[in-house]
């Protein structure tokens, strides 16, 4: 069992870069740009034909994507901040702007525009996030620091009792 903690790694999207997909309806990617790929940690062609939301981090409240969907799918456009999930476990904040693609008045795709976020807005969105998902009671964000005898001890047990160490916390809890 390796333990690792790149969750807490962010990458910084450059202020002069865009990031760039399109979505068939159900939200499988069909496009991603060089740019995407790079801050996301994939390749291009690992990105084509997997859903999008396999970015989704564990900090974003569903309730922004409920909302993200109701908006577009009623043909109006969506924008919000999001912090995505990288393939390392690491994680990436973006302006995000989603809306749909047309062909002789027919929705056919989705297209996302993400941009840069200064440091005191991707502070201020992971406070209102993590309030959003206690108030709608789902998981929660605890980080906390255990002497390191004991936190040799939970991994140990773990791996024992072949589980991760959240998962026996959850037995001990």
């Amino acid at each position: 069992m390796d333990i690792r903690w790149d969750m807490f790694i962010e990458t910084e999207v450059p202020k002069d870069e865009l990031i760039i997909s399109r979505t068939d309806l159900n939200g499988i990617i069909t496009y991603a740009n060089e740019t995407f790929a790079r801050i996301s940690g994939y390749e291009v062609e690992e990105l084509i034909g997997k859903p999008h939301n396999i970015l989704r981090h564990p900090d974003m409240p569903k309730r922004v994507f409920k909302e993200l969907w109701d908006t577009i799918k009623s043909g109006k456009s969506w924008s919000g901040y999001v912090k995505n999930l990288r393939k390392d476990r690491g994680y990436y904040w973006v302006f995000a702007e989603v809306s749909g693609v047309y062909k002789d008045g027919k929705l056919v795709e989705y297209k996302s525009m993400r941009s840069w976020v200064p440091k005191e807005k991707r502070i201020e969105m992971q406070y209102k996030y993590d309030d959003i998902r206690y108030q709608d009671r789902e998981n929660v964000r605890g980080v906390s620091y255990i002497e390191a005898d004991i936190y040799d001890k939970l991994i140990q047990k773990a791996r024992d009792e072949g589980i991760s160490v959240e998962e026996l916390i959850k037995k001990l809890i």
